[in-house]
């Protein structure tokens, strides 16, 4: 079974608090640093009492060479208070272009090309910044073909 994604949409995202680690890594170490970050993210969120308003998601800035300067984290209701490497942050209002990417991660790319098809035809241009929330995924689902990947890149 090969990944697949539904037709790319316009949707108006409205600025959403989140709670996040921000770095600048590398490609091969990203599966560790989201486990740090959604693990210390999570702990400090439960400490301060901040709710999480949605799944895990990263934050790309960028076009990804062999680092990528991401944040990782999770949507909250309110705002966070700085705390070691836990910051809060938010997810701009923009209209975006997004779909739901299902496969294993290394597929994604697929559903960023698909992405950037649609909005070039609608005479778009992609924005620096996108971001991706994991819908499910490891540790939950043992199967990444069933992995699910809602994939957010706004319009520049």
């Amino acid at each position: 079974m090969n990944a697949r994604s539904p037709e790319p949409r316009m949707i108006q995202c409205t600025e959403q608090p989140t709670a996040v680690v921000r770095e600048k890594v590398a490609m091969a170490a990203l599966p560790d640093f989201f486990g740090r970050a959604y693990a210390a993210v999570a702990a400090e969120a439960q400490k301060q009492s901040v709710q999480m308003a949605g799944p895990p998601f990263a934050l790309y800035r960028g076009t990804p060479t062999e680092t990528v300067d991401v944040e990782a984290g999770f949507p909250v209701i309110g705002t966070i208070a700085e705390s070691g490497t836990v910051v809060g942050s938010s997810l701009p209002a923009t209209e975006a272009y997004e779909t739901v990417h299902t496969g294993p991660y290394d597929t994604l790319e697929d559903s960023y090309t698909a992405l950037q098809e649609h909005m070039k035809a609608a005479g778009k241009t992609p924005s620096e910044t996108m971001w991706e929330y994991y819908l499910n995924g490891p540790p939950d689902e043992p199967d990444p073909q069933k992995w699910q990947t809602r994939v957010v890149w706004p319009v520049a």
